[in-house]
């Protein structure tokens, strides 16, 4: 994965390179930086991106893809970690050519121009379980 850092306090500028997948560069991320828990946000530019819909009623989730050019208006997340492995939960809000705007769980998306993220971590690790007798969810295990 390509991408640039720098630490500042106890957090992190982080700079996704063109092209390169924004789920995957940000958990290479933080397993470089053995993250386990904390904050995700930032903005930037993708040429595609696939959100996910969950229906409380099937328990499953509905997947999307949009090939565009778009404008990340805000993505906003969570790190934590599941059967051990870098668990991210990631929310995006992306504007169109059109001036509408599209948003919802992002699965993953293609950097297109620019990606830039402030990554805070915490202290500690939060894991995830599957809520499958309620929910289908995996949630936070504290």
């Amino acid at each position: 994965m390509k991408y640039q850092n720098s630490k500042h306090g106890e957090r992190y500028i982080l700079s996704i390179a063109n092209h390169e997948d924004l789920t995957a560069a940000i958990t290479a991320f933080c397993k470089e930086k053995d993250i386990k828990c904390g904050a995700i946000y930032g903005l930037g530019a993708i040429s595609s991106l696939t959100l996910r819909y969950y229906s409380p009623v099937t328990k499953q989730y509905v997947d999307k893809t949009f090939n565009e050019q778009m404008e990340i208006s805000n993505l906003t997340g969570n790190i934590s970690s599941k059967d051990g492995e870098v668990y991210l939960h990631l929310h995006v809000t992306c504007g169109r050519a059109d001036y509408t705007c599209i948003g919802g769980h992002m699965l993953t998306a293609t950097i297109s121009g620019a990606c830039e993220l402030v990554v805070e971590p915490f202290p500690g690790q939060i894991g995830r379980y599957l809520d499958s007798e309620d929910t289908g969810l995996n949630l936070y295990k504290f």
